[in-house]
């Protein structure tokens, strides 16, 4: 603490990444101020209000009253000592979509001076922070990588909603484009986390997190394919999962679901895919492969929806269906990439009367999307024909769903051990 004391932490990007970092610096003695270029964003954050689910308006609030400042004016980041970048890198087109990190950069530029260090976060291909960003701090600043400032990428590893692994407890692994750059890069996380991994260069750190997220996302694909299968095969695919957890070696356990959700999944395996395809002209075919089949899984689950409807002779023209989550994931108020949107399109398309529930996520965000929300009741499950369930939400009684609603399809096994009548993936 005595070492943090006074020190000014620059973090761009007060999100699901930047927020929870820019909190456990201010409780360790930094002086941090959190860049957002969203104005509403930062009024909110200003006046104690947490957007992100997984900090609290006290933990923000104390975080204030410690001197931590949201803010939309570049010119606050002036005098920092370390800087953190944390900002969305979406695809465009089915392209790694840089901009952000192109926009942070030239916002840190002219405030970058001998001494400070620069960190990256955001997901991106390998040879990012090098090729990309180191460029732009130079030009921007008259100084030299490496030798004027230092300069290293540690991918975020935040689970959103995840009590049990967190920013502190969660190894950061930690890179550097030289030793003393690695050696400052290590240090500003032990301050912030309990255990760091030092890695050999930038590009080994930027690929550490894209083999993380394209394992989960190949074996994902894999239990979803068999999903698809499963039934035909007149197998219960959710009783052999368990029984293959059983085994104490050799065996790691995924689950199918309706498609897969939130930053990570749908878009970090891409720009592995994309990078490896841009240096060496050949594709990447686990990453094409598993792509294509979660992708998939969303039209999967409407065929299924229309099935169900159609043994209880009803169209999905004219039916209600609820969809019970809009969050990608249990627990959290994150609906980017969710599979919920692109399934309520195909509803909405075949004139379902398409509504949504979801505790977790305000109507405020849902201005513009094809569907009407509701809250969660018993009302809302018997006026619907069909009830799905796409997050199992603690909210979300199985035991309610399986009594109260005329017809289920379960797309996570939420109702497991429930009587109910419909079907589950």
């Amino acid at each position: 603490m005595q070492a943090t004391a006074g020190r000014m932490l620059a973090v761009i990007g007060q999100g699901y990444v930047g927020l929870p970092l820019s909190m456990r610096a201010s409780q360790q003695g930094y002086r941090v101020v959190g860049f957002e270029l969203s104005e509403s964003r930062v009024q909110a954050l200003a006046a104690g209000t947490s957007y992100i689910g997984d900090i609290a308006d006290d933990e923000l609030r104390a975080a204030l009253a410690a001197g931590y400042t949201p803010t939309a004016d570049p010119s606050r980041l002036a005098g920092f000592d370390v800087a953190v970048i944390c900002v969305p890198t979406p695809l465009h087109e089915g392209r790694p979509d840089l901009s952000s990190i192109e926009g942070a950069g030239r916002l840190l530029a002219p405030h970058v001076r001998v001494g400070c260090t620069v960190v990256l976060e955001s997901t991106t291909y390998p040879g990012t922070t090098d090729e990309l960003l180191a460029p732009i701090l130079e030009d921007g600043s008259g100084l030299k990588a490496g030798v004027d400032f230092h300069l290293g990428y540690s991918p975020e590893r935040i689970d959103p909603g995840n009590r049990r692994h967190t920013l502190v407890n969660t190894p950061k692994v930690v890179s550097g484009t030289t030793p003393e750059g690695l050696a400052a890069v290590e240090a500003f996380y032990a301050d912030i986390v309990e255990h760091t991994v030092a890695v050999g260069s930038t590009a080994e750190a930027e690929m550490t997190k894209l083999l993380e997220n394209t394992f989960r996302h190949v074996n994902i694909a894999l239990v979803n394919e068999l999903a698809v299968f499963a039934g035909e095969l007149g197998v219960d695919l959710w009783r052999v999962i368990d029984a293959a957890s059983t085994k104490p070696f050799g065996f790691m356990r995924f689950t199918p679901g309706p498609g897969v959700g939130g930053h990570c999944l749908p878009v970090d395996p891409s720009y592995l895919s994309w990078r490896v395809e841009q240096h060496t002209g050949r594709p990447f075919r686990f990453v094409e492969l598993a792509n294509d089949i979660n992708a998939a899984m969303p039209e999967h689950v409407y065929e299924r929806i229309a099935a169900l409807l159609n043994d209880e002779r009803k169209p999905v023209n004219g039916s209600r269906v609820l969809l019970l989550g809009l969050a990608y994931k249990a627990g959290t108020s994150d609906w980017r990439e969710s599979p919920t949107l692109p399934l309520a399109a195909l509803l909405t398309a075949a004139r379902a009367d398409v509504v949504v529930c979801d505790p977790h996520v305000p109507d405020v965000n849902l201005l513009g999307l094809p569907f009407r929300t509701v809250d969660w009741s018993v009302d809302a499950l018997r006026a619907a024909d069909l009830v799905v369930v796409m997050v199992e939400h603690p909210a979300f009684d199985p035991q309610v769903i399986a009594r109260e609603a005329p017809l289920v399809f379960d797309t996570r096994n939420h109702l497991h051990g429930q009587s109910f009548r419909g079907a589950k993936l």
